[in-house]
């Protein structure tokens, strides 16, 4: 019997392995297959067998968290790990309501005013409204009397939710296999309040505390959890009488949960007034209560960070390692794990513990976060994250949340080309920038621990139309620095990447600003450190400097001993300073340098980004291709330019 390979899933494969082994059987050595009817019945039980492999082998799959495709295994995996996929979240927007007229102050005025759970109001985006509610009543903080008049303040802000709270009512029946499933798919499970009541309790019930784990839960621990089921439903389960309180016959389940729009939520910034309010009456009930006078609504923040449910790719991303954190925060990869699942708009996020600091702060974890619709997270958000995050973290140790430092990468470069092979070099130039834009948005750029590849960045230019002969590209890369006008302060910026040292320097140029005492726009510029000689002295450090232009075009130096730089660190730091204005928009002032390396990284807490549109694309005639200059005469470095930083002053 000839060997036979049984993985193989080809038709045609299997089709010749059994052909093997019939020839195999001296009855059928001779045979002729192909030119029988015989050869049907091989089809067939190839066929079949191609059927069965790909089946088994599907399966096999399905079976494994990281080679599972189907949303319902890899969520049943996870289970098993005890992961929860996130479900959609609601856009959140944060509003403060004017005072409510309650009439004349007599002894009837109510103590406080209830707003109801549910409908607040309506905002608008895209021609789309959108409603907003809260998933329990809110009361309001006081009561003041002002001339005779009664007015219900709400002083505090209040978060509302996108979305419409529903309620689904259930009664336990303990004689079957009862399981307690919300219809609805597109839940907000972080919205979900559980009620149970006994049948004679005219109240909703006793409130249940979802929790994620079954740590320190005893027998009476009133708790529930939430799973995601098929169609992505969600599932509660109650506790078995060991691990949380067990449910008795007869009794009522309440669920309130919110059903939201996810992503399409975000944006409203306007909203107008569409709740019920309530007012207490003497015999302990309540009414409502409707004012006379309009409640206008002022607008804190914009909604924002609503999100579809957590896809497949992010499943399989984040369960093994929420598994692996055993849901305490230790080590910076803890902390990245359970970040991406409290706050889901993270796109990505960078965990620096205080050890690794310069100068190092021990008991302290940094953390930066790069959201998925913006460039920075809200104080309002840091402070949700940072109070979410002390259930995991280690006590003594102090968690800080740090704005996004971008370190943006451009490129220079100059592609020859052959106008014979070109239709034009406007389109040229534009396929050009439409490719880079592809390579921009590609995952291992924007991130933290990103790498720009240089290499990969000239051959696809090059790859971009055959009539393409050549690039000569220059790497630099970009901080962007915020400026505090009319105020003396120190900048610090790092890129996180050696410098290119120029001994003649211009190492580091900057968009113009203007600073306290001069009217001349300035530039930053900088000096390597030399010795007596006049070579650099090994230092790898350098003097920047604050210097300006002219009427002659000639530089004029402001401030000689502005601040450091150090080309080894990769590190920009000026001196206190007064910057009265700058010429980009938003007080920034651009501060580029070129790197050492083509390839650059963005290292501990930089987001890397390949800006694409602040980079020069020239495109420029290949003479010696187009024939025009056979003899190679013009083939000077004025045309073919050097790969090597200018002597420019200032950022273009």
């Amino acid at each position: 019997m000839p060997f036979t390979q049984f993985t193989n899933l080809d038709f045609d494969q299997i089709k010749t392995q059994i052909k093997d082994f019939l020839r195999s059987n001296s009855n059928f050595s001779d045979f002729d297959f192909e030119g029988s009817n015989f050869s049907v019945l091989i089809d067939t039980l190839a066929y079949n067998s191609y059927i069965n492999a790909f089946n088994a082998n599907l399966v096999a799959n399905e079976s494994f968290l990281d080679s599972a495709t189907v949303r319902e295994n890899v969520v049943s995996l996870a289970r098993t790990i005890g992961y929860v996929p996130r479900s959609k979240t609601a856009a959140i927007a944060r509003i403060k309501l004017s005072d409510v007229n309650l009439g004349a102050t007599n002894d009837s005025t109510p103590k406080f005013l209830n707003l109801r759970a549910g409908l607040v109001c309506v905002g608008n985006v895209s021609n789309t409204t959108y409603r907003f509610s809260i998933p329990e009543e809110i009361s309001s903080t006081r009561v003041v009397d002002i001339g005779g008049t009664s007015f219900a303040k709400f002083d505090n802000e209040i978060s509302v939710y996108e979305g419409t709270i529903l309620q689904r009512v259930f009664r336990v029946d303990t004689s079957q296999d009862q399981r307690f499933i919300i219809d609805s798919p597109n839940i907000d499970s972080s919205t979900l309040r559980v009620y149970v009541k006994g049948p004679g309790d005219t109240t909703l019930g006793r409130k249940y505390a979802m929790v994620d784990n079954i740590l320190n839960i005893d027998k009476n621990s009133e708790i529930f959890l939430a799973q995601e089921v098929q169609d992505e439903k969600y599932e509660i389960l109650f506790g078995d009488g060991l691990f949380g309180r067990k449910l008795e016959n007869a009794q009522i389940v309440t669920a309130k949960y919110l059903v939201t729009d996810g992503q399409d939520g975000n944006g409203p910034s306007q909203f107008s007034f569409q709740g019920t309010f309530e007012k207490p009456e003497s015999n302990g009930t309540f009414s409502f209560f409707t004012p006379t006078d309009n409640i206008t609504i002022t607008t804190v923040s914009n909604a924002s960070n609503g999100a579809e449910v957590e896809d497949v790719s992010s499943i399989k991303y984040f369960a093994p390692r929420l598994y692996s954190a055993q849901y305490r925060a230790v080590t910076p990869r803890d902390y990245e794990a359970i970040i991406g699942t409290i706050f889901p708009q993270t796109e990505s996020v960078a965990v620096i513990g205080g050890e690794e600091l310069d100068p190092p702060q021990f008991g302290k974890v940094q953390i930066s976060i790069k959201p998925k619709n913006g460039t920075f997270v809200s104080d309002f958000d840091k402070s949700q994250i940072k109070n979410k995050l002390k259930s995991y973290a280690i006590a003594g140790i102090n968690s800080e949340i740090v704005d996004l430092k971008i370190l943006y990468v451009e490129i220079e470069s100059n592609i020859y080309y052959n106008p014979a092979q070109v239709d034009s070099a406007t389109s040229l130039r534009t396929n050009i920038i439409s490719s880079l834009n592809d390579y921009a948005s590609n995952v291992e750029l924007n991130k933290f621990g990103g790498r720009f590849k240089y290499s990969k960045v000239s051959t696809l230019i090059d790859r971009v139309d055959n009539g393409i002969t050549s690039n000569i590209t220059k790497v630099l890369v970009r901080r962007d620095m915020k400026a505090l006008l009319n105020q003396f302060a120190q900048y610090e910026l790092c890129f996180g990447n050696r410098f290119y040292i120029n001994p003649a320097g211009f190492n580091i140029k900057s968009t113009g600003f203007t600073i306290s005492g001069f009217t001349n726009i300035a530039y930053l510029t900088d000096i390597p450190n030399k010795n007596i000689g006049g070579n650099l002295d090994g230092s790898l450090k350098g003097t920047l400097s604050v210097v300006s232009k002219n009427n002659k075009n000639q530089q004029v130096v402001l401030v000689k001993d502005a601040g450091i730089v150090d080309y080894k660190k990769g590190e920009v730091i000026l001196n206190t300073i007064n910057i009265t204005s700058t010429v980009s928009e938003n007080n920034i002032i651009e501060v580029q340098a070129f790197p050492e390396s083509n390839d650059v990284i963005g290292l501990k807490d930089l987001y890397l980004n390949f800006d694409v549109s602040k980079s020069t694309i020239n495109t420029l005639k290949d003479v010696i291709a187009s024939g025009e200059d056979v003899s190679g005469v013009v083939f000077t470095r004025d045309y073919y330019t050097s790969s090597y930083s200018n002597g420019d002053l200032e950022r273009k």
